[in-house]
């Protein structure tokens, strides 16, 4: 049974050697810097642990694969950063702000076409079918960019399409890391699709935790500035929630939502305004109850795979850790 310590060293290893040594340098530097600032490897790890519950090691043939998954998020990520305004991504200048805005462009580019080269060393014999859900989630991540940005320009949005939204922008690519490594390791579909709702799930929960970080977290341990969603009017967990739940709050919260951002202490004095209706609906409380509630959802998917104890064990930390960073 391969142990989180194997996967560890797994993950640092296949990191250490992902080089991306082409030319032009002003090109390929970006995807340089941002696989070496490093990050969760949340998805890479999914993939790793989906794996390890079928094979009795981490082969070659799981390995390009699960690195593909994190360089097409950090595609992703470049290309969120200019659409956001972004300053910084953990904890460093973000990649359109350390070279300019039509370098991240293509850079961003070019690191999704390395993705699909990674990807592509699936074993022959489900390599069709790994493209293709690599493919459809692909399609999706970037459905789920698109209504976060048209709901920019909506007042409020019912939170089946806020779910909607997060769930193609972050939990369909944590969903597939989960199923992909059980594909290539032979799982049966049953399986699969049991990891696939499994990784939904925590996907749906990373990304309210993200929302609730984005309000009251640390900074230093957020990685970026605190407060984004609310500068930008970003439709978030704890957003969308406060307009259901504002009733006579309502026009404080537009008012809130509408106040100057043009300046630091104008951003800093929207963000305070808006967090103390938060604090006063509860919904920074709500928030984290959800979490709690997707984390057992995700379990009971897990739970039946009828794993061993020390291969749901697998399952079980690598949930818990993707959702304490709230606590």
């Amino acid at each position: 049974m391969i142990q989180e310590t194997h996967i560890d060293s797994a993950l640092k290893e296949l990191f250490k050697n992902l080089t991306f040594t082409q030319k032009p340098e002003g090109l390929y530097d970006p995807l340089r810097y941002m696989i070496n600032i490093g990050g969760k490897r949340i998805r890479p790890r999914l993939c790793l642990t989906a794996y390890a519950l079928f094979k009795d090691g981490l082969c070659e043939e799981v390995l390009a694969p699960a690195a593909a998954l994190e360089v097409f998020h950090s595609f992703t990520l470049i290309h969120d950063d200019i659409m956001d305004k972004a300053d910084v991504r953990r904890g460093v200048p973000t990649v359109y702000r350390k070279w300019d805005e039509n370098t991240a462009i293509l850079s961003g580019d070019v690191m999704s076409i390395e993705s699909y080269k990674l990807v592509a060393k699936a074993p022959a014999e489900v390599l069709p079918e790994v493209l293709g859900l690599f493919s459809k989630t692909a399609a999706e991540v970037c459905e789920g960019q698109q209504y976060d940005m048209d709901f920019e320009d909506l007042e409020c949005v019912p939170m089946s399409d806020y779910l909607k939204m997060i769930g193609l922008k972050t939990a369909v690519l944590i969903a597939c890391s989960a199923k992909m490594g059980a594909m290539i390791a032979g799982a049966s579909a049953e399986q699969c699709d049991l990891l696939y709702k499994y990784g939904y799930d925590l996907g749906l929960a990373f990304q309210i935790a993200d929302d609730w970080l984005d309000t009251y977290g640390d900074p230093a341990v957020f990685g970026k500035a605190i407060g984004g969603d609310i500068v930008n009017n970003k439709k978030s967990w704890l957003m969308t929630r406060a307009f259901e739940k504002a009733d006579e709050l309502r026009t404080d919260l537009m008012a809130a939502m509408a106040m100057p951002v043009h300046t630091e202490e104008h951003r800093s004095a929207k963000i305070d305004a808006v967090r103390k209706i938060y604090d006063t609906l509860g919904v920074g409380e709500e928030a984290k109850q959800e979490i709690i509630r997707l984390h057992g959802q995700a379990l009971a998917h897990a739970a039946g795979l009828d794993l061993a104890t020390d291969e749901y064990a697998l399952l079980e930390n690598y949930a818990q850790k993707l959702i304490g960073r709230t606590k």
